[in-house]
């Protein structure tokens, strides 16, 4: 193995800025759709959209 830690490699690198914050918007996406899909089936009004997006950095 490598001395080089693996945020400093070039596939470490992507993964941290790219693979990781898509992840967390795919799993946000699929739990709103999950959230929706029980809303209907139980005749509740869908909750409301997320506020903040820590996945972008925004506020």
């Amino acid at each position: 193995m490598s001395d080089i830690p693996f945020y400093r490699t070039q596939m470490g690198h992507r993964f941290y800025e790219h693979t990781m914050p898509e992840l967390v918007r795919q799993l946000t996406r699929l739990n709103a759709i999950l959230e929706r899909e029980l809303a209907e089936r139980t005749g509740q009004p869908p909750p409301a959209a997320p506020e903040e997006d820590h996945a972008k950095g925004k506020p």
